[in-house]
């Protein structure tokens, strides 16, 4: 008599079907990744300025209850790449580590970046966390060679621009 509980043995698969069966079926030898284009976007679209990024995404960002930090990845001609959600966050901060945004900046084979955040206040004027996070990107750009173009923060219609102002540590702008 066995040791094996009745409901163990009518849970495991019978070993000899199984096998003759994976053995007829050819392994795929490619998987092949596809990106398509948005179909929103027919145009590829070009970032030349801050005023471009609030234009791209300030529906998207306005409508949000807490704080989203968005990764656009540029090409070398600033045309956009990617657009990512990166975090979301809470009603007044959004916790982000460089690693998560190079990731995504590094497999779009961006030339570089530009990172977005909503202030669901709407007070779009950067908080001293939205400035060491700013820094922390800039820093981690610069070693992995992929520049920090803007860190873009959208609030009630307005936006404020770390590269207008001056901000980004580098000297780099949109």
């Amino acid at each position: 008599m066995s040791t094996t509980p009745m409901y163990a043995q009518a849970l495991r698969p019978s070993a000899v079907p199984d096998v003759n069966e994976r053995r007829q079926k050819p392994l795929p030898k490619w998987i092949r990744l596809v990106r398509e284009l948005d179909p929103a976007h027919a145009e590829p679209v070009l970032i030349r300025s801050p005023h471009d990024v609030h234009r791209l995404l300030h529906l998207r960002a306005s409508h949000e209850l807490g704080e989203v930090f968005y990764l656009i990845t540029l090409n070398a001609q600033s045309n956009v790449v990617g657009l990512h959600e990166v975090t979301r966050g809470t009603l007044t901060s959004s916790l982000v580590h460089p690693r998560e945004v190079f990731i995504r900046a590094i497999a779009d084979c961006a030339a570089g970046i530009i990172v977005v955040h909503n202030h669901p206040s709407g007070d779009p004027t950067p908080s001293a966390d939205d400035h060491a996070v700013t820094r922390q990107l800039v820093d981690a750009g610069k070693v992995l060679d992929v520049l920090v173009y803007d860190h873009v923060i959208i609030g009630n219609g307005r936006y404020f621009s770390f590269a207008e102002a001056g901000l980004l540590g580098g000297g780099e702008g949109a």
